[in-house]
């Protein structure tokens, strides 16, 4: 069995000032493969201290800018034969820039509006994984499973209660399944 990390949203510095030990240790305890990040990343320092523990993968999000101009938006990879499709989660600018206004004018948008675009984005994968929304998500859509780690560093506003999370992707065969560990 292959154990693959997931984390998204962690805002380093400016929701938190580092990394949390438990997320670090629960990739540890794990044995992870690999780290994949999807995005809010904020400084490079992040990516350099998970990859003390396992080579990572990482998209930009949207408050990705200075030193990540050589990250993608969207990336496809495959581990054991399983493809898995990885994004922050928020589309294009102009998606992006609607959904602010929509936010401001009418309150939230649903969760679902954001797993829509990753699965538009990745019709063909057998893993969608996105972050953006802080709200740690593991089901099946048809035959692809969706899979947001919710927040490392600060979760869901709508939810007072939700402790922050990452995730593990466990692969087995053509096996896959996800699990959000709350730290």
């Amino acid at each position: 069995m292959l154990t693959l990390g997931v984390i998204a949203d962690t805002h380093i510095p400016d929701r938190a000032r580092e990394l949390p030990p438990k997320a670090l240790t629960t990739f540890e305890e794990a044995e992870v493969t690999a780290i994949l990040h999807a995005g809010d990343i904020s400084v490079p320092k992040v990516l350099t201290r998970l990859e003390d523990i396992a080579p990572v993968y990482a998209v930009r999000g949207n408050r990705d800018f200075l030193g990540f101009r050589d990250l993608p938006r969207h990336r496809r990879l495959t581990f054991e034969g399983v493809s898995i499709g990885l994004t922050h989660g928020h589309g294009t600018w102009g998606e992006y820039i609607q959904e602010k206004v929509k936010y401001l004018l009418f309150g939230p948008t649903k969760f679902s509006y954001f797993e829509e675009i990753a699965l538009r984005i990745f019709p063909d994968t057998q893993v969608v994984i996105l972050g953006h929304n802080h709200a740690p998500t593991n089901h099946w859509q048809e035959e692809q499973l969706v899979f947001n780690p919710g927040s490392a560093t600060c979760p869901n506003e709508y939810f007072p209660d939700l402790p922050p999370s990452v995730g593990l992707l466990r692969i087995n065969g053509e096996n896959v399944g996800g699990e959000i560990v709350f730290i």
